[in-house]
């Protein structure tokens, strides 16, 4: 995009001249940008530990108690504690095929469910 609006060959690999900046030009700036934001947003999620955190069930006391890390902020700790018996059920989601994903719900009396 950038070589082809200039004229010039930033990359010596590929020739900039036989690609016109409009509309092909404009196209490939637009998709660059794109790119840019859309891999600092998913390395920002990867150095932050987003969504991580850990599940604890202590029988003895009768407590649950779900922990996980967000985005940066005000509401960056998710931490939810509840008691055994208000658990009214547990539900697994199993989908197969290229994207595989295995997903635990859990219905809470009063709070609904929490994936």
């Amino acid at each position: 995009g950038i070589s082809s609006y200039l004229g010039k060959n930033i990359i010596s690999i590929l020739p900039s001249q036989e690609i016109l900046f409009f509309p092909q030009g404009v196209v490939m700036s637009f998709y660059g940008i794109a790119g840019l934001f859309i891999s600092s947003y998913l390395w920002c999620t990867i150095l932050w530990n987003v969504g991580s955190g850990y599940d604890r069930f202590d029988r003895k006391e009768g407590i649950v108690c779900i922990f996980r890390w967000g985005f940066p902020g005000i509401k960056r700790r998710v931490f939810l504690r509840f008691l055994m018996r208000d658990i009214q059920s547990i539900r697994i989601q199993v989908k197969e095929g290229l994207y595989p994903r295995r997903i635990l719900y859990m219905e809470i009396r009063g709070q609904g469910i929490i994936p």
